[in-house]
């Protein structure tokens, strides 16, 4: 048994000493710092977020510190930060101008209670079903709400409870603006935006204190010394703290307001912990040890803490972006850093009061602007332009600043849904003749409810014609392919041709072909299991049908690893002979299935680069292992790529007596003649060479795969004297030592690539760079080389932690 096992300890086992207590409540020293850290960007933006509200300011404070404790204590996602946020400012703002803040801390507690009962009927996977448009909608509308509103304070004046109304007294309040207002409002955000910006070591260090904390007392400062006279925050005595209170008026409105709550609390509970887990996710060492969370456990410590926040007179609560980022951020280890977070809100609240009362409510007002402006993303308009989802980000943003949060979130949903049904039902059907060949092109999804167009269409198709359907769509129901066959069965009967082609190649029925494979060319790349007609038993006698995967979009056929093919006579072969049992025609079956379903879809880009001559972007320089496919792990296509593949992706150094020229001609063809901007090698996990080189016996007889391995002992003996410093993958270190030489490989194989004379020309030129890549085959994960090669790290590669503001927004 590994020194490192757990033990397990049956119930039957003899009694053994019993292992030294944990302390329940012991505090790492990550947690404490990144509590302190979270701590200091709460203060301000709970006080801020009460003050766009229109509540006590007092609430805010409350709802960071039940947000802290309770949903850190009883929530699903251990390093998310619960508190005021700003997408619950509108919400809140209209419940307030509506019914009185102690009636809203009573919708805020059956709001609580509504999600401790959605968190009972663990629904809440249910809530991501929302669609990312609505939800990047619904956070730019509160945005751009959030900023006019805030903007009458930073000038000077006081909002109005409505978008419009706000926007209509703008005019006014920017003739009359107040100075000393606006001066202060502009130096909490200079502040704000040039703080995370400043350079050089000195900046390094100073950027550890949150921007938003230096802004507010920067301009606090500035306001006391300069003796400016401004509103500023006033916080009454406890004792005369409203609590909560029954909400009055009509039974349906109550109902909505609880539903608004509960809907934009919920969502954006819980999909701020998804992003949280990708952040952790991303972290490497022990601070990579949590799990993913617990989305219903979740949402029943999200109603805790809105049931206890509002019952106590605080602001409604939900997971907040900018707090669980600086969490994460500041290494925190454990949801202890989100409880003492909360502890140290409380011990604040009583302690600071006097220093919190000097905060001019300009600075508050300016700080919630940003965060207001920074909820309209570019990045999410960009990323809902990509998917043509505009209408539906455009309909939600509208509707939640003209109407409210609940009315535009769900226009929002209509629209998406409208969207979906006409994507359905919408199909542009075509006809043309082209140098005798009748095309009938098919765009969109091919439904029952566009089979009369369709039948019509394919009636314009003289009898005895060749025709080509084409059909770009992603989908087809069976009274489409009951019509399409149909059709095709009567006119080739009568003596047409016809072929049905799809987006990724040439779509073959069961009738088309009674001995080549039934795989349609677009079947996803993933171990397809090939049913290949009845007529031959397979191995030994096997009825099971023979394997084959197909490639992406070229449609290639290779058997499935670990099967043999079917014992057949191939199409290739003379009449009457058999092939033997091994069936070594499998290439020849392969490139007619190129020639049948690929070649026509590619002809005309190889017949371009046949013209044009090969100008690749790149030298890939790889091992010959059948696994690695590089046109896959890259996602490139032909004229991409310049490939250079051996046995264990070696570089022999320039000039060594009876080196091997083969590599060093493959380079300096690349770089010389073809002008490739980078070069890459690339290693992977269970490289046989490697294993090898570890296993080599000394005084073994010289044999051609010994020779060329020779160029990998620099690697062996980089391995050897760098323990300390060996190359590494940045989220764990390597499981064996075959991995950490397949890495150290990949950064000496670098070191040679340098030592070639076209390679040190061009990179003194600035035209050329050489990167370093890992690629782990069981994991399907690729690894990049970041920084010097010196520094040896592999980055996976994957996208960083603005994933947390694209999902729910910057607060």
């Amino acid at each position: 048994m590994s020194a490192t096992a757990p033990t397990r300890v049956h119930s039957h086992s003899p009694p053994t000493d019993p292992p030294p207590r944990r302390r329940r409540f012991a505090v790492e020293g990550a947690d404490l710092s990144a509590s302190v850290a979270v701590f200091l960007i709460a203060l301000p933006l709970s006080l801020g977020i009460a003050l766009a509200t229109g509540a006590p300011l007092q609430a805010g404070l409350v709802a960071a510190a039940v947000g802290g404790i309770v949903a850190g204590r009883i929530g699903g996602c251990p390093l998310q930060v619960s508190g005021p946020a700003a997408g619950l400012t509108v919400v809140t703002a209209d419940l307030i101008h509506r019914y009185g803040w102690r009636a809203t801390c009573g919708i805020t507690v059956l709001a609580g209670l509504a999600q401790l009962g959605l968190g009972c009927l663990r629904v809440a996977r249910g809530a991501l079903a929302v669609s990312p448009a609505v939800v990047h909608g619904m956070l730019a509308g509160i945005g751009v709400t959030i900023a006019v509103a805030q903007l009458h304070i930073v000038i000077g004046g006081s909002p109005d409870s409505s978008v419009l109304s706000n926007l209509r007294a703008l005019p006014h309040q920017l003739a009359h603006l107040d100075p000393a207002a606006v001066t202060v409002s502009a130096l909490t955000l200079t502040l704000l935006l040039a703080w995370p910006r400043l350079p050089g070591e000195p900046g390094r260090l100073l950027r550890k204190v949150p921007a938003p904390l230096v802004a507010v007392t920067g301009a606090t400062a500035a306001a006391l010394l300069t003796g400016l006279s401004l509103p500023r925050v006033d916080l009454p005595s406890w004792s005369s703290h409203a609590l909560a209170g029954l909400p009055e008026g009509p039974a349906l409105g109550v109902v909505a307001a609880v539903l608004t709550t509960t809907l934009v609390c919920s969502v954006q509970s819980l999909l701020g912990a998804v992003a949280v887990d990708k952040m952790a996710a991303a972290r490497t060492g022990a601070q990579a040890r949590l799990g993913r969370s617990d989305l219903d456990r979740e949402l029943l410590g999200q109603g805790a803490a809105n049931i206890v926040s509002g019952a106590l007179g605080g602001l409604p609560v939900a997971g907040v972006a900018v707090r669980s980022t600086a969490n994460v951020n500041a290494g925190a280890v454990s949801r202890n850093s989100t409880m003492l977070h909360g502890v140290l809100v409380v011990i604040a609240t009583l302690l600071m009061v006097p220093l919190l009362e000097h905060i001019p409510l300009a600075a508050l007002a300016a700080l919630v602007m940003a965060v207001g402006v920074q909820m309209v993303s570019l990045h999410h308009i960009r990323t809902v332009n990509r998917h043509r989802e505009v209408p539906v980000y455009a309909a939600t943003t509208l509707g939640v600043v003209v109407l409210g949060v609940l009315e535009g979130v769900l226009l929002g949903i209509a629209v998406a849904v409208f969207l979906a049904l006409r994507r359905l039902t919408h199909t542009r059907i075509t006809h043309e003749e082209k140098d005798g060949v009748h095309h009938v092109r098919v765009r969109g999804q091919l439904t029952f409810l566009a089979v009369p167009r369709l039948s019509r269409t394919l009636h314009h198709v003289p009898q005895g014609g060749r025709a080509v359907v084409e059909l770009d769509g992603s989908f087809m129901d069976h009274a489409a392919y009951e019509a399409l066959q149909d059709w095709r069965t009567s006119h080739t009967a009568r003596g047409g041709s016809a072929e049905l082609t799809g987006r990724h190649g040439t779509f073959h029925s069961p009738e088309a072909s009674s001995t080549a494979c039934r795989c349609r060319p677009w079947t996803p790349w993933r171990n397809h299991q090939c049913a290949m007609p009845s007529g031959g038993a397979g191995p030994a006698g096997d009825p099971e049908p023979a394997r084959a995967d197909l490639t992406p979009a070229t449609g290639i056929e290779t058997r499935a690893p670990g099967t043999t093919a079917e014992t057949r006579t191939p199409e290739t072969a003379a009449p009457g002979t058999t092939a033997p049992d091994t069936y070594p025609h499998e290439l020849a079956r392969g490139i007619s299935s190129f020639q049948r379903n690929t070649a026509p879809l590619v002809r005309e880009e190889l017949a371009r680069l046949a013209r044009e001559g090969q100008r690749p972007s790149q030298l890939f320089l790889t091992c010959a292992d059948s696994r690695l496919v590089t046109s896959m792990i890259t996602a490139s296509g032909p004229g991409d790529l310049f490939v250079v593949r051996n046995v264990g992706n070696l570089v022999p150094p320039p000039g060594e007596e009876h080196g091997d020229d083969s590599v060093g001609a493959a380079i300096e063809y690349a770089v010389d003649v073809l002008g490739v901007r980078s070069i890459t090698v690339c290693g992977h996990s269970g490289c046989g060479a490697m294993q090898a080189l570890l296993t080599a016996e000394p005084g073994a007889a010289p044999t051609p795969l010994r020779r060329w391995l020779r160029y990998g002992l620099p690697s062996l003996e980089r391995m050897a004297t760098d323990a300390g410093t060996a190359p590494r993958l940045a989220e764990r270190p390597a499981a064996d030592a075959v991995e950490r030489l397949c890495l150290t490989n990949v950064v000496q194989q670098l070191a040679h690539l340098r030592a070639h004379e076209s390679v040190a020309r061009a990179l003194a030129a600035g035209a050329l760079e050489l990167h370093g890549m890992y690629f782990h085959v069981g994991e399907a994960r690729a690894y990049l080389l970041g920084g010097p090669a010196a520094e040896g790290v592999f980055h996976d590669v994957r996208e960083d932690m603005r994933e947390v503001e694209e999902v729910c927004g910057p607060a």
